[in-house]
């Protein structure tokens, strides 16, 4: 009986081989020949669009479980953020509510989805996984600059948002264009994108809708101001973000699609300029109680001998003397963007210029509450 049981095992593994070698043999003269069209203009029969769809959607549900979602999505500065790389970065493939359907991507296999479902489907822990890694074979990259998380999730603050924006206020949002109060309440309209004649023509193409033309950025944090700043310091800026030495999945792509020449020409455009309206909107940003504040002078002042960390004001200022124009201005800048620079230098995601290694020594030994009180200095002094 055993006998007969391992002669049918035997004679059923030989024609599974048997038919095995033949799809195999099929296969590869399928591939040779060519004959599987491969052309975009042909869709998916619908059952392999269906699997594809469904494999996708689950594996993102799976890689995404652990993900820790932050607990201020809804922070205006974070939307604010994100919606100015959506305008650059996603817009071109995936709509948005004034231009719902770009043409180009129509002709895409698979084709580009809008993001209204999207959203619903699959929440703030797969968006954040689809953005962050990318998908494959479906022409969705990921994430430039995957170090920086923070980036990623003001993306997908925005996105979160994306579904009850109308025409008008996604073109507040993303665009700075003006629009009534009631529309979208919590972002102030950028109100310097007309350009004026000595503008570089970067500035209107690529700078204003974040930082606008006079560099006070949007005025509630969620951008740099970068009016004022030394031609140095901002020329190397753009140089670090090219080359990824300063990592930034917003930043990096702009400035590499920019020629030298052309980052001298913004550098000195908005080194020479003076925004006073984000000198008003600076001390609305955010409270910062006296005692913070004086915690933050002696940081600045003095540093923290016990912890490593030398004087902020030797290389950042205020000072009587000339200082080194490839260090940044940080009086008068947005609490928000300090704090967030500071953190990233403390993880070690920051980089930037050449003497990126100095601040690299000693600001992951700064505490959190370090961080705040600094920033709240900084940004509680006049721009000189």
């Amino acid at each position: 009986m055993k006998r007969r049981v391992a002669i049918v095992v035997k004679r059923w593994l030989l024609d599974a081989l048997r038919v095995f070698a033949v799809l195999g043999v099929i296969g590869v003269l399928v591939v040779v020949t060519g004959v599987v069209p491969i052309t975009a203009s042909r869709g998916h029969w619908a059952v392999t669009a269906w699997f594809l769809k469904f494999a996708m959607r689950r594996s993102i549900a799976t890689h995404s479980m652990g993900i820790e979602v932050p607990a201020n999505l809804d922070d205006p500065v974070l939307v604010l953020r994100g919606a100015g790389h959506y305008e650059s970065g996603c817009l071109p493939c995936h709509g948005a509510p004034a231009d719902p359907d770009p043409l180009i991507p129509q002709r895409m296999l698979p084709q580009p989805p809008g993001l209204i479902e999207p959203v619903a489907a699959l929440g703030p822990k797969g968006l954040f996984y689809a953005t962050k890694h990318g998908l494959k074979f479906t022409g969705m990259p990921a994430w430039p600059a995957i170090e920086r998380d923070d980036e990623v999730w003001a993306v997908v603050a925005f996105l979160l948002r994306l579904p009850g924006l109308d025409a008008r206020s996604y073109a507040r949002l993303a665009r700075g264009a003006p629009a009534p109060v009631e529309a979208e309440g919590d972002a102030e309209p950028l109100g310097d994108l007309a350009s004026p004649p000595s503008a570089p023509r970067a500035v209107t193409e690529s700078c204003s809708r974040c930082h606008g033309v006079s560099g006070g950025g949007r005025g509630i944090g969620a951008f740099p101001r970068i009016d004022g700043q030394p031609v140095e310091y901002l020329f190397e800026a753009m140089h670090a973000y090219a080359d990824q030495t300063r990592p930034s999945g917003i930043m990096g792509p702009i400035a590499a699609g920019l020629a030298p020449v052309t980052w001298r020409e913004l550098a000195e455009h908005y080194a020479g300029r003076d925004d006073r309206q984000a000198r008003r909107s600076i001390a609305t940003v955010r409270a910062v109680d006296a005692a913070s504040l004086a915690r933050g002078a002696a940081i600045a002042s003095m540093g923290v001998p016990a912890q490593g960390v030398p004087s902020c004001e030797d290389c950042h200022g205020p000072t009587a003397w000339p200082r080194n124009p490839a260090y940044p201005e940080l009086a008068g800048q947005y609490v928000e963007y300090l704090e967030l620079q500071l953190q990233l230098w403390k993880r070690g995601a920051r980089g930037g210029s050449p003497y990126a290694h100095l601040m690299e020594a000693f600001a992951f030994k700064l505490t959190d509450d370090q961080i705040r009180d600094v920033a709240g200095y900084y940004a509680s002094l006049p721009r000189p």
